[in-house]
């Protein structure tokens, strides 16, 4: 079993829930800066191929992926199995919900919100610990600006957003063809260390 990150898609278990691609996963995964034992959260979860990332980064840590679909939880689930992870807790919840109760976070990581992404974006802000990431994926503009403006009003440091568009090559018959993944932007930023919020999780 592959443990390096950007681990192939086809080793998740997928159903009909969407999942971050491998290419995506790998850059978002190196923006979060996740320690041996930080704790992650991963907010919409989806198959958990995030989650599990995350997980084996954080050897030492603990990840928290909150999902609110029943398939998608159970594809977390299984997928956190298939690789022997026992430092993953699987809630489900529609974020913010199922939050509140978590401990101070070193990385959360959002990549899906339910039309609740200012309200998500205040209760990570108050649970994410000082000098802790802040990643989100988002496939909108109005995701990427509301989440950039929210950052910068708050404070946040190292504000950056990155837009990746990624093409495979597949084989057609005889005949090489470029295969376009739809662009996801990339945002994140750090919390200063002077704002509020408590928590080790480094």
């Amino acid at each position: 079993m592959v443990h390096s990150p950007g681990i192939p898609d086809n080793l998740f278990l997928r159903g009909k829930v969407p999942m971050t691609k491998e290419e995506i996963r790998t850059v978002t995964l190196a923006k979060g800066r996740i320690g041996l034992k930080s704790v992650v959260y991963d907010i919409g979860s989806g198959t958990g191929s995030l989650t599990v990332e995350a997980a084996l980064l954080a050897r030492e840590g603990q990840v928290f992926a909150l999902e609110r679909e029943e398939e998608g939880v159970k594809l977390t689930k299984t997928n956190v199995q298939r690789f022997g992870l026992e430092n993953v807790q699987v809630i489900q919840a529609e974020a913010p919900q199922g939050m509140a109760e978590l401990p101070p976070a070193r990385c959360i990581f959002i990549g899906g919100s339910g039309g609740k992404l200012e309200e998500i974006l205040q209760v990570c802000q108050k649970k994410l610990a000082p000098g802790g990431r802040l990643v989100l994926n988002a496939i909108t503009l109005e995701t990427l600006w509301q989440a950039v403006q929210f950052m910068e009003a708050n404070g946040f440091a190292e504000v950056e957003t990155v837009s990746l568009t990624v093409a495979r090559l597949n084989k057609v018959g005889r005949s090489h063809m470029w295969n376009g993944l739809n662009p996801v932007y990339i945002i994140c930023g750090t919390k200063p260390e002077e704002l509020e919020g408590e928590g080790e999780g480094k």
